[in-house]
């Protein structure tokens, strides 16, 4: 008798606290049923840092071609959070790109091939990008109690207008950037060879970003993004060199093969002694004064199967925009 009273006594004690429990479960479910997510938006400008990729700086050499030539961007964004981890960006990117052979390869290190050949570009890119973020931990609330540090992924599309530009030789009366798309450097829109190339292309970003709270309003970002392109003309180079006879004028010709040049346009660094040296060739011998053997026409000037990349290092000031407003009742 006794020991089916404690048993009946632990049942009922088993059952009471279940109860409470479940009473607590019920009311936690209805306080999340009661304070739902709140979407909201935000706003954001920053700027960093730009690195390209592609046939003057190889992936081949990260180092150079990561640190030798960086650049700047600046942009501007708008965000809407729909859900604790998913988010959805509109925004532009203005970012300058850029490489050189002679200072990637000075003196013909690491790549003394590329040194000899003696291109360099500047390229102004426009990126208008639609991205969908993913947030590697839930976000508070709303936009106020949002999360103190936010660590994200993105990805998505973007649509870039560019425009190649190189400093004409040292020689030339006038030393100025040239647009090099309209002048067809390796032949295009002459017969036989392909038509001039898009100033307009696709691209994929994708990344990794981290965000901390200021305020309750002001965010501070840091996003890195790397962004392969549909292009392999982001600086100019992809094919083979074109038959000078067939370019439009003497300055396509001087900004198709400029492997001739003893001065570097961009730099103005005489390149002489550095290319008698790779080429093996007597002290006292001149490498200039007649075509280079693998530098002439359809030798290649680039490789074709590798389109070109670059990547944004952004440092972000994010704004959270009020939600709505809530009028006092009328009385």
């Amino acid at each position: 008798m006794f020991f089916k009273m404690r048993i009946d006594m632990k049942i009922k004690i088993l059952i009471t606290v279940s109860l409470i429990g479940f009473s607590f479960f019920q009311q936690g479910n209805a306080q999340k049923r009661r304070t739902p997510f709140e979407p909201y938006s935000t706003v954001s400008v920053g700027l960093g840092t730009s690195n390209y990729y592609g046939d003057l700086a190889p992936y081949s050499t990260p180092i150079q071609s990561t640190f030798y030539m960086m650049r700047w961007n600046v942009g501007a964004n708008y965000t809407r959070h729909f859900t604790p981890r998913l988010a959805a960006r509109v925004g532009f990117a203005w970012a300058r790109i850029a490489s050189d052979d002679e200072t990637l390869n000075r003196g013909g290190k690491p790549n003394s091939l590329n040194y000899v050949r003696n291109l360099h570009f500047r390229n102004d890119l426009k990126e208008f990008s639609l991205i969908g973020i993913f947030n590697l931990k839930a976000d508070g609330r709303n936009g106020v109690r949002r999360a103190d540090f936010m660590p994200y992924l993105f990805g998505g599309l973007a649509i870039v207008a560019h425009n190649p530009k190189a400093k004409t030789p040292e020689n030339f009366e006038k030393r100025t950037w040239v647009s090099l798309q309209p002048i067809g450097t390796e032949g295009q829109g002459q017969p036989g060879y392909d038509k001039p190339y898009s100033l307009v292309t696709l691209a994929i970003p994708f990344g990794f970003g981290l965000k901390w709270k200021i305020n309750d309003r002001f965010d501070f970002g840091a996003e890195a993004g790397f962004r392969f392109t549909f292009s392999d003309y982001l600086d100019d180079v992809s094919t083979k060199y074109a038959d000078p006879a067939v370019l439009r004028n003497e300055l396509a010709q001087a900004l198709s093969n400029r492997s001739l040049e003893e001065i570097s346009a961009r730099k103005l660094i005489n390149r002489k002694d550095a290319v008698r040296s790779i080429l093996k060739l007597d002290p006292s011998a001149d490498p200039f004064t007649e075509p280079i053997e693998n530098y002439d026409v359809g030798d290649f000037r680039g490789n074709a199967q590798r389109k070109d990349a670059y990547l944004l290092g952004i440092f972000y000031l994010n704004y959270t925009l009020p939600g709505k407003v809530k009028c006092p009742p009328l009385r």
